[in-house]
């Protein structure tokens, strides 16, 4: 995919920005732009009153379900759910707490190239809106997911360092790749470690549990983002529920169509990054080489991300 600075695509008049139903995004895709300006005057009043009902049934829940660092994001970011909000709007807000900011994509980044935006502060954020007929329904990230799920967690110091050192993880694997001469075994090698730290993500950021006074809470913006799973996450008797090891998770495929049936918990974010640091000394020093094949698939697009867009990429 080449991948250049941020352009504007043209926007379509009246399209609105429901996921999947988009032609600024598929345009934007077509001229493989993968950052883009948020077109706010595209968004529908039907998406902005799906915003709203999101918002909404997410809050009482959260209340109960959330961890603290993602309540008090709450609380600071103060979103509204008379419309969706502006990224800039945000970003004012964000970037004086952590350095980070949301930044506006046309859909999938490659993998270096998502992690990379990590280590740089940047997090890249989905324009669109899923269709509020089907509320549950989530075919790809939408806005809601990034930035109600997401970014209320990165308004804290502990959390916004660890993503920044996934992002130095990745900048380790592709060195290590840089260094094989082997190009089937470069290759080989690189998967696996990719396999890894998608894994990594998605147990702890996307579905990541923690242990506050005693009790399950839920950080992670896939449980954050969805009324049922989070309940799921926390409640559910028939979930498996571990303490967070990187040598169990690295290992263990997930599912992406259906509830998780195994979460990790983490003691603290303290813990969390620590944790992170443990996963980039095992990628530097080979032991995440060969971990289990399966889900998640590791693509061509990936690998090329870590070998061009890498540290030593010639």
């Amino acid at each position: 995919m080449r991948l250049g600075p941020t352009v504007s695509a043209r926007p379509a008049a009246g399209s609105g920005l429901t996921t999947t139903k988009t032609p600024f995004i598929e345009e934007a895709r077509a001229a493989r732009l993968a950052f883009i300006h948020q077109p706010y005057e595209l968004y529908s009043p039907d998406n902005h009153a799906t915003w709203g009902q999101l918002l909404e049934r997410m809050e009482g829940r959260w209340r109960q379900h959330a961890s603290a660092p993602f309540l008090d994001g709450i609380e600071r970011l103060r979103l509204s759910p008379a419309r969706i909000p502006r990224l800039e709007e945000v970003n004012r807000f964000l970037e004086p707490l952590t350095g980070f900011r949301a930044h506006a994509v046309s859909g999938y980044l490659p993998s270096y190239l998502f992690f990379d935006c990590l280590r740089r502060r940047e997090f890249p954020t989905t324009v669109t809106i899923r269709d509020g007929a089907t509320l549950d329904y989530l075919p790809e990230p939408d806005i809601f997911h990034d930035v109600a799920g997401h970014v209320p967690m990165h308004t804290d110091v502990a959390f916004a360092s660890t993503l920044v050192r996934l992002g130095e993880c990745a900048a380790t694997a592709a060195r290590r790749a840089a260094q094989i001469a082997d190009e089937r075994e470069r290759l080989r090698r690189l998967t696996s470690n990719v396999r890894a730290l998608s894994r990594f993500f998605w147990f702890s950021i996307e579905f990541g549990l923690v242990r506050e006074a005693g009790a399950l809470k839920a950080y992670g913006s896939g449980l954050l983002s969805s009324p049922g799973e989070l309940v799921h996450a926390v409640e559910a008797p028939e979930v498996q529920r571990f303490p967070f090891q990187i040598e169990w998770v690295v290992n263990q495929l997930f599912e992406i169509d259906r509830y998780q049936p195994i979460l990790f918990v983490i003691e603290s974010f303290d813990h969390l990054y620590g944790l992170v640091r443990e996963l980039e000394e095992a990628i530097a020093f080979g032991r995440l080489d060969n971990v289990a094949a399966g889900e998640p698939v590791v693509r061509a697009e990936d690998l090329r991300s870590f070998l061009t867009q890498g540290p030593y990429a010639k």
